[in-house]
């Protein structure tokens, strides 16, 4: 019986003593009061203006319950989020399909292949305002170089205001947003094709397939998780532009291109409505909760069917 006492006071967890706790929570508390700091006092106070009539300069004047966001879907900012879903959803598709197929073409045994690496990182590492200030110089009605180019092929017989008329302003954001944005899905596209077994590929081979088969049979199903993944986190980025709508068209031609970002943007630095901002600012996150709710569900399913 001792023995077997022996036995079970070794095999026990030992209890942790009362010090150990102290400086467990003691070590945890900077992480504590900076998560506090930096995510839930924001939040609440993002969550109190909203219900509030509040100033830049004077928050808190009187409560006004969800008049805030009544007046808000009343307004324009309700376009401007139909806009922006209407922006952000086929961009990022097209920017997907993009860069899958430009990571694919670095992943091949094509030449230059570190020096087309190197190349992509260039617009991915260019501030979004020099972004916006090079196209907006490209897309100058006279001297621009998409306008002097379209009219050597004589596809543009007079000089067109690609920012100041629709669709043509709506596209153009939409090329700029494309060109910074799609090297950064091909860098993970890239880095996902690398971490596929080369088994499954092999097997393929010797069945006789070629490598459009196999792209489109083996490597495509193998990276659907990643690829939605990739496609929800640039999903967000694109409801967040904002750099690119205030350096090209400032939200014009009249606001056809007042995206919510910039709508947001307007409501508390022009109209200095701190309320009126923060209920916009809790629609847009709803609006991409919903939108991206799908997105999410998706990807769960197929990684679940990845799995078995």
């Amino acid at each position: 019986m001792n023995s077997l006492a022996k036995a079970s006071r070794k095999s026990a967890p030992h209890s942790v003593s009362p010090n150990r706790r102290r400086v467990g929570l003691l070590l945890l508390l900077p992480l504590i009061f900076a998560v506090l700091f930096s995510a839930a006092y924001p939040a609440a106070y993002l969550a109190l203006t909203s219900i509030s009539k509040s100033t830049m300069g004077k928050p808190f004047i009187s409560w006004v319950g969800l008049n805030n966001f009544v007046s808000a879907l009343q307004g324009d900012f309700a376009w401007s989020l139909t806009r922006t879903a209407l922006f952000a959803i086929p961009t990022s598709l097209v920017q997907l399909i993009l860069g899958v197929a430009i990571a694919v073409l670095l992943n091949s045994k094509m030449r230059f292949r570190s020096l087309g690496r190197t190349l992509l990182l260039l617009p991915l590492m260019s501030p979004p305002v020099m972004v916006g200030i090079a196209w907006r110089v490209m897309l100058h009605p006279t001297g621009g170089f998409v306008s002097r180019t379209l009219g050597q092929f004589a596809w543009l017989h007079t000089p067109s205001s690609f920012l100041g008329e629709m669709p043509w302003a709506i596209l153009s954001i939409a090329a700029a947003d494309t060109w910074q944005w799609t090297p950064f899905i091909v860098i993970l596209v890239y880095a996902a094709l690398q971490t596929l077994p080369a088994e499954f590929e092999e097997a393929a081979r010797i069945d006789g397939a070629g490598y459009p088969r196999i792209l489109f049979a083996v490597q495509l199903p193998l990276l659907a998780p990643a690829l939605i993944a990739i496609y929800l986190l640039k999903l967000i980025l694109s409801f967040k532009t904002f750099d690119l709508v205030y350096v090209l068209t400032s939200g014009g031609p009249g606001a056809e291109t007042s995206l919510s970002s910039y709508k947001i943007w307007q409501t508390l630095f022009q109209d200095f409505n701190l309320g009126m901002a923060s209920a916009q600012t809790l629609l847009l996150c709803l609006i991409v909760t919903l939108i991206t709710l799908p997105v999410t569900w998706w990807h769960r399913r197929i990684q679940r069917t990845a799995s078995l």
